[in-house]
């Protein structure tokens, strides 16, 4: 069987985000169990305009939506933002449709109650673009699990719910594979 590539994506492009330490955290444990090829993919990076506003001719575009196309499966890397994900995910979310159809996601999300609002509207929104969204869903608080808010410092119950989200993350992508 190939090896399944997993992209884990750092969903926010503010100043001071924390989403690098998470993505850098869940990476360190995903590529110590040896079952897929790991990378962080931050959509920073793409320099993605806003949806609409251009006439879509900007490489960040095609890169972004190339680099979806070589993925099998998805961490989501998810910040909650007023009860939502951030604009800059929902963004490039968008731009791109058949890229990410047929696949799998996790969600690790944080904020003050974990990030669990943010991750229930990316369900809707992954259902609409054919991701197949995994049960177990590790959520970080901004009060337990950040030294002042900004310093990564997950407590150690998490690393049994990251490892069973990749788990689940890895069986549905070799599963969806098929029908791509």
């Amino acid at each position: 069987m190939n090896t399944m590539n997993i992209g884990i994506i750092l969903g926010s492009t503010r100043e001071g985000r924390v989403s690098p330490q998470v993505g850098e955290w869940v990476k360190g444990i995903a590529d110590k169990r040896g079952d897929a090829s790991y990378e962080i993919v931050d959509i920073a990076e793409f320099q993605l305009p806003f949806l609409g506003t251009t006439d879509g001719t900007e490489p960040g575009i095609t890169a972004w939506n190339d680099k979806l196309a070589s993925l099998d499966g998805f961490v989501f890397v998810v910040a909650e933002y007023n009860h939502s994900i951030s604009g800059a995910l929902k963004n490039a979310l968008d731009f791109a449709r058949e890229a990410w159809n047929n696949k799998a996601a996790g969600i690790v999300s944080y904020g003050s109650t974990g990030g669990a609002r943010a991750a229930e509207h990316l369900r809707g929104i992954m259902g609409e673009l054919m991701i197949a969204d995994v049960r177990t869903h590790p959520t970080l608080s901004l009060f337990t699990d950040f030294e002042n808010g900004s310093v990564l410092k997950p407590q150690d119950l998490h690393l049994d719910n990251v490892d069973m989200m990749l788990d689940q993350v890895v069986a549905w992508s070799g599963a969806l594979k098929t029908l791509r």
